[in-house]
């Protein structure tokens, strides 16, 4: 790996000053639920692998602590801690400056993560501590911060030194500050799971993680030797594959385009995006080189070998990505990304590169192993068939309704038609629906009552989808269509509803029902999804009526040991066993007022995640869904 050029003082650029991070710190981290507070771990995180990407790190460490803070270690160069222009040390200024950092010019490095120079600093801003150590230069320099503020004294300038050292590396060392965020434990699958896909990105750098939070400290080393084809393994391990993992690399314009890809006898397609090691949710100019060129391609192969004649029309990009499993990664010296959580890459340069090394590496593939190409062109024959039986049941679809948005009898609609204002509560089962009809503030809550657990969509071909009359009823009372794949016919735009609040019981059958409904959004509605729109309301499971005093409801098991250990005196409890068990006043109170009930919103953490997860919920093996279902049926965030 060629190493860059000289990392000192004078390589960090100072844009502007750490403010308002604290006021706004959605507009840095996302937001402040649990997806933001992992957050802060990946932009630690991000710029050691950048490090490693400059080729000076090949082991990065990261500790959940005891005491709910988060140590993350690298053997990089260690921070610059010399004089900077601005006065005092470099460190300094990274720490407590935003938009500081090496990041500005590909001098230092020629391709980053961490581009924006927010990271170290928005990190710093939003916890109660964080404490640094930079082995450099000999010695370990130390800094401290409370809340964004530095509390140790320079010396001239300087960071003070502490000890003697021959390593090089940064420590870092923070709380997350329970003054910004709604909960401030990390949670750890999501953790584990960013930090191994940014082993299979890495091939060459080993992540170490340890939880100490628990009773015995759990210990993984993440180190991926065959890169992102044993990510595309993972990925499939449920699958039945249909042929070995194709895997190309290739550089074009300055950026470097990797992929692997492998078919499974599955219906959908599972394409993840990534630049310069950051998964991007929303995909963007990389996959669209990727998959334009991808399906050119096929057709001409399809017309070459006589199975698309001339009369045909050409295969589609789903019906060519048909059972597609694949992972797309750049490294782009000059990223440009659609907000600071990087969801969508923006360069048109990617869509180009990526066109160009993918076009150039499987026909030099594909011209050599026939055998593979036959059976992707065999994927795209069977989805295409599939397809046009499908286009019949969308046109009676959008062509036969046979009720209109506010004659539809299920649903009972909100006055307002400002959407900005207007939620949706799909609620399960009739007497539920009932209460929450007369329970509910009429100017801006919509309720659609559906009877029982809908399709299970992830196994289930579009016809029959279409055909489910509780789907074709949230469609229509939605606005905005419907996709087959990402942002087809699907127009965001036309949503009538700023929340749509799944309302379930507090029970394992409600979670089910949940489940369902989030896979028929994440499967072919996903931008209600990605533009948190979507929520879980949050039922309480008891009501605790003290003997004397006021009454309280309490949400899960915790909060009811917690009212016990905490109230004085007798009281009687109540379980509620479904939403239908409370009357129209209760609901109110406890799901319906924006004022006291509480709403979780869902949310897509990472590539693997949302993978496994919609799997294990949708897929075929039974017990594991049953035993998450159950473990999370009363989960305080449901991130997919």
């Amino acid at each position: 790996m060629a190493k860059s050029n000289t990392y000192d003082a004078s390589s960090i650029s100072v844009l502007e000053g750490l403010e308002a991070v604290r006021k706004r710190p959605g507009m840095y981290i996302g937001s402040v639920s649990r997806k933001g507070l992992n957050h802060l771990i990946y932009e630690i995180v991000d710029n050691a692998v950048d490090e490693h990407l400059a080729g000076f790190c090949d082991t990065i460490a990261v500790t959940l602590e005891k005491d709910g803070s988060c140590t993350v270690v690298d053997n990089g160069r260690g921070i610059p801690v010399g004089m900077h222009a601005k006065g005092v040390s470099a460190a300094r200024v990274v720490f407590s400056t935003l938009h500081a950092g090496g990041k500005f010019d590909d001098s230092v490095y020629k391709t980053s993560g961490g581009l924006h120079g927010v990271g170290s600093s928005v990190v710093n801003a939003l916890s109660t501590y964080m404490d640094v150590e930079i082995s450099r230069e000999g010695y370990v320099h130390h800094d401290r911060y409370e809340r964004g503020v530095a509390v140790v004294e320079l010396e001239n300038g300087l960071l003070p030194k502490i000890a003697k050292t021959k390593k090089t590396g940064t420590k870092i060392n923070f709380l997350p500050d329970p003054e910004i965020f709604e909960k401030t434990r990390f949670k750890e699958d999501e953790v584990k799971s960013r930090l191994h896909e940014t082993a299979y990105l890495n091939p060459e750098l080993t992540i170490i993680y340890e939880d100490k939070r628990g009773g015995e400290t759990e210990h993984i080393v993440y180190h991926e030797e065959e890169g992102i084809r044993g990510f595309v393994k993972d990925l499939n391990k449920n699958a039945e594959v249909i042929h070995d993992i194709v895997y190309f690399k290739g550089e074009s314009e300055g950026i470097t385009v990797e992929a692997a890809f492998q078919y499974t006898n599955e219906f959908h397609e599972n394409v993840l995006g990534f630049c310069n090691n950051i998964y991007n949710a929303e995909g963007g100019t990389h996959l669209t080189g990727f998959k334009t060129t991808f399906t050119t391609v096929i057709n001409q192969y399809a017309r070459e070998l006589g199975i698309l004649k001339e009369k045909d029309a050409n295969f589609t990009g789903t019906d060519v990505r048909n059972g597609m499993t694949a992972v797309v990664s750049v490294k782009h010296p000059a990223p440009r990304f659609e907000g600071q959580t990087k969801t969508k890459l923006d360069n048109q340069d990617a869509a180009r590169a990526a066109g160009k090394v993918t076009g150039d590496e499987i026909q030099l593939f594909f011209d050599k192993n026939l055998d593979t190409l036959k059976a992707v062109i065999g994927c795209a024959e069977k989805a295409a068939k599939i397809r046009k039986t499908e286009e019949k049941a969308k046109t009676n679809l959008l062509t036969k309704q046979k009720f209109s948005f506010d004659s539809n009898g299920k649903l009972s609609n909100c006055e307002s038609r400002d959407a900005s204002i207007c939620e949706i509560f799909i609620v399960e089962g009739d007497s539920a629906g009932g209460s929450a009809k007369t329970a509910r503030n009429r100017n801006f809550q919509a309720i659609l009552p559906i009877r029982g657990k809908i399709l299970n969509v992830e196994k289930a071909s579009i016809d029959k989808v279409l055909a489910n009359a509780e789907i074709k009823t949230m469609i229509n009372a939605f606005g905005c269509g419907f996709s087959e794949g990402y942002g087809n016919d699907f127009d965001i735009t036309k949503l009538r509803y700023d929340k749509i609040i799944i309302m379930a019981d507090a029970d394992v059958d409600g979670a089910h029902i949940s489940t369902l409904l989030l896979t028929l959004f994440y499967r072919f509605m996903p931008e209600l999804i990605f533009e948190g729109h979507v929520y879980l309301a949050m039922p309480p499971l008891y009501k605790a009526i003290p003997s004397k005093g006021q009454e309280e409801y309490l949400y899960d098991d915790a909060a009811l040991e917690k009212y016990r250990k905490t109230h004085k005196g007798s009281f009687t409890l109540q379980r509620y066993k479904g939403l239908g068990e409370m009357d129209a006043e209760q609901l109110w109170e406890t799901t319906l007022d924006p004022k006291r009930r509480i709403l979780k919103k869902v949310e897509i953490e990472d590539a693997r995640m949302a993978s496994d997860v919609t799997e294990m919920l949708m897929g075929t093996d039974v017990p594991p869904r049953k035993a998450f279902i159950y473990e999370h049926a009363r989960d305080a965030e449901l991130d997919i």
